[in-house]
């Protein structure tokens, strides 16, 4: 490949690329890149949120480099507030390498494992004594700190922000001059400690890493991120029906986004796609290759075509028509009953009528009977709704 071509691998569907001279200098060493990625085990799982960066980085490990799988051990138990307004709990050192260990059983369904090497920053950070930290800190002024987003809106809504969250961005950006880091890739969310990392190689007299930020995944409501607590997400470790079912739950629009981050099928395939279908292709064909990838990519072949089959015998074969409505509902602290959720989404007259129809076993949620009057549904979710044989909706809870 040219370095063109490499680079506009590198860059498909990435947020930013700092600096895209400085990477082609590095590129032009003809030497394996050193490339980073950090992950806090502040969480048990890995979803299709997490493997937009994964991806990225197997996309750099085909091309011949380095990873670097930094599980932030000792970050993980300062707590990092990115995107949020509070202060995030530490975890306990128990916690943190119980889910590290998840973590490490899970990446290796994305990245090739004899390219990647896990590192912690326990490995360094405990060698650190207090003089050190002291040192590190005083790289940096509070001022420089409150230039974080959610810093700033923190302070200007005289929300506390404790001192050691400050050390956090610290730590991220000294992990990179332990490791040498040539590139570190991350979320938007996490550009201020990228960028960290480039100051404080300057400041240790190494060259600066370049930064890839990538977008964050939207999760299967089209509006929040990708999350677990959300209810919106896909599981890689889910059951290859439950993964399908999802993924042919997301909406034409945000399956090409899907597409653009998650798939390995090139671009130009995929613009083939999307010409089919403003030709009349049906939108879905499209679909069931994006679930049937994923699949395949995360259990095998075989039950990627196993799902296709089940899932058709549920909704395709004359159950849910082509020109289903999409409707959104709006929960109340963050549930909503399955009666209301009828009514709000047009598919009975009121919630008596809808209670009937549950009582007449007429009423199904992703193709399952419901029985249960009390059922109440997350927000976040997007569920496929039957009430009989002819009123259908794809309906997402608010």
């Amino acid at each position: 490949m040219t370095q063109q071509k490499i680079l506009d691998l590198i860059k498909r569907g990435c947020d930013e690329l700092l600096l895209e001279t400085e990477l082609k200098q590095k590129l032009a060493l003809g030497r394996p890149l050193r490339i980073k990625a950090g992950f806090d085990p502040t969480a048990p799982d890995l979803h299709l949120g997490h493997t937009v960066l994964l991806n990225k980085m197997r996309q750099l490990q085909d091309l011949g480099h380095h990873a670097l799988f930094l599980i932030g051990d000792f970050t993980g138990m300062i707590g990092d507030p990115s995107g949020k307004n509070t202060t995030r709990p530490p975890l306990s050192r128990a916690q943190v390498m119980e889910n590290a260990q998840s973590y490490r059983e899970q990446v290796f369904k994305v990245l090739d494992p004899d390219k990647t090497e896990i590192v912690f920053n326990s490995t360094w950070m405990d060698k650190f004594s207090a003089v050190d930290l002291i040192k590190l800190a005083a790289t940096h002024t509070v001022a420089r700190m409150l230039e974080r987003d959610d810093f700033g809106k923190r302070y200007k809504g005289n929300q506390s922000i404790a001192i050691h969250e400050f050390i956090y961005p610290l730590v991220q950006g000294y992990d990179s001059v332990a490791l040498k880091a040539d590139m570190e890739l991350g979320g938007t969310d996490q550009k201020f400690n990228l960028l960290m990392g480039r100051e404080l190689q300057k400041h240790y007299g190494q060259p600066a890493q370049c930064v890839l930020t990538m977008p964050l995944l939207v999760g299967l409501d089209g509006v929040n991120k990708m999350s677990k607590s959300l209810g919106n997400y896909v599981g890689i470790t889910e059951p290859p029906q439950e993964i399908f079912g999802k993924l042919m739950s997301v909406s034409d629009e945000l399956m090409w986004r899907y597409l653009e981050l998650l798939s390995f099928e090139t671009m130009s395939t995929i613009t083939k796609w999307r010409t089919e279908v403003k030709q009349g292709r049906n939108p879905r064909d499209i679909k069931v290759l994006l679930a049937q990838e994923m699949v395949a990519r995360f259990h095998s072949r075989a039950a990627a075509e196993q799902a296709l089959a089940e899932f058709e015998a549920r909704f395709r074969q004359g159950i849910l028509p082509d020109d289903m409505p999409e409707v959104t509902v709006a929960s109340t602290n963050g549930h909503i009953g399955i009666a209301q959720l009828l009514k709000q989404a047009g598919l009975v007259d009121s919630t008596s009528d809808a209670l009937r129809m549950i009582a007449q076993n007429a009423v199904k949620l992703d193709g399952e009977h419901i029985g249960d009057k009390a059922l109440q549904i997350k927000a976040g979710v997007v569920v496929v709704a039957q009430v009989g044989k002819r009123k259908f909706g794809r309906v997402t809870v608010k």
